[in-house]
């Protein structure tokens, strides 16, 4: 099995990548990691999706890739900046709905419907506002982080973080989690009650 041969890749996908290099963007989610997106969204029809973290896109472009018709995504991120870059590259998406705001205070005052997968792929929904998060995810929905396997990019102390993040999780009686070390290092979790 040769898992470099990646099928399928979105159309906006290499594009993205070249925005995230020319930005000096050092926070882009792997190639691995989106394909796992895609495949874990296209087994949710009609599906309700959040991202929390949008950075440059490029989660979102495989979110969306895998998504049926009828599904939806919305996508929130802090940076006005990277939301413009992302409004530019999915401005054709009406499935798509990208909000800059604050994770935390999004998260502390949605009351909209639940969500069949949120990719937390920022602090807020991950290492802070965890419980409000799970609340959100409908039973038999998806919960997916990245990067738990420790990244160059991290500052001191984050590892600690890291790991007291994954004894939370295993202690949750809500969820049933899977722990992968693989590409950045990935925790699914499915809601169980």
């Amino acid at each position: 099995m040769d898992q470099t041969k990646i099928i399928q890749m979105p159309g906006q996908y290499p594009a993205l990548l070249a925005k995230s290099k020319e930005l000096g963007f050092t926070m882009p989610s792997d190639v691995y990691v989106g394909t796992l997106l895609k495949t874990l969204v296209a087994s949710k029809p009609n599906g309700n999706f959040l991202e929390l973290g949008t950075g440059i896109g490029l989660s979102l472009a495989w979110m969306t890739e895998g998504m049926d018709e009828k599904s939806r995504m919305t996508s929130v991120d802090n940076d006005p900046e990277l939301i413009q870059i992302a409004n530019l590259f999915f401005k054709e998406e009406p499935r798509l709905t990208l909000i800059c705001s604050d994770g935390e205070e999004w998260l502390e005052n949605y009351t909209g419907e639940s969500f069949d997968l949120i990719f937390a792929d920022a602090w807020p929904g991950k290492y802070s506002h965890l419980d409000k998060t799970m609340s959100l995810i409908k039973i038999g929905g998806f919960y997916v982080i990245d990067d738990m396997k420790k990244q160059p990019n991290w500052p001191d102390g984050h590892e600690e973080k890291a790991k007291a993040l994954v004894q939370i999780l295993e202690q949750r009686e809500d969820i049933t989690i899977t722990k992968m070390d693989w590409s950045t290092g990935l925790i699914v979790a499915v809601k169980i009650n």
